[in-house]
């Protein structure tokens, strides 16, 4: 079960942001491998004073564009296949949006199936 959280500087029209949400959400389910339909995704806009990043860190240059993309998961959680998704999202939003890779930072996060509640307080 993916959670997606993805932050950026607000401005940028509905259908970015929701081509943002599309395509973290396929790279969850084609890259980790969750199942069709396990969509969860917030979008956070942010003011740009509100959205803290350091523009020069590790050597990279990044723009008033910067997009925060953090996903929580139980899939997925392999070396090989994180790197495959951190790869598949940066391409596709560099592809379909025009978003510099520079301005892309991925974080993923692991839990266990029994950190996780659906509804009516159960445990999944």
């Amino acid at each position: 079960m993916p959670f997606a959280r993805i932050d950026l500087i607000q401005g940028k029209p509905p259908e970015h942001r929701a081509t943002v949400a599309d395509i973290v959400y396929r790279g969850i389910v084609d890259v980790l491998e969750a199942p069709e339909g396990d969509r969860f995704v917030v979008v956070g806009e942010h003011s740009a004073d509100n959205l803290m990043y350091d523009p020069h860190f590790l050597g990279f240059s990044r723009s008033p564009g910067f997009i925060l993309i953090q996903a929580t998961s139980t899939v997925g959680n392999k070396k090989d296949t994180k790197f495959a998704f951190y790869r598949s999202v940066a391409d596709e939003l560099k592809s379909k949006l025009g978003i510099r890779t520079d301005d892309i930072m991925i974080n993923m996060l692991f839990f266990d199936k029994e950190d996780w509640s659906f509804g009516d307080g159960q445990p999944w």
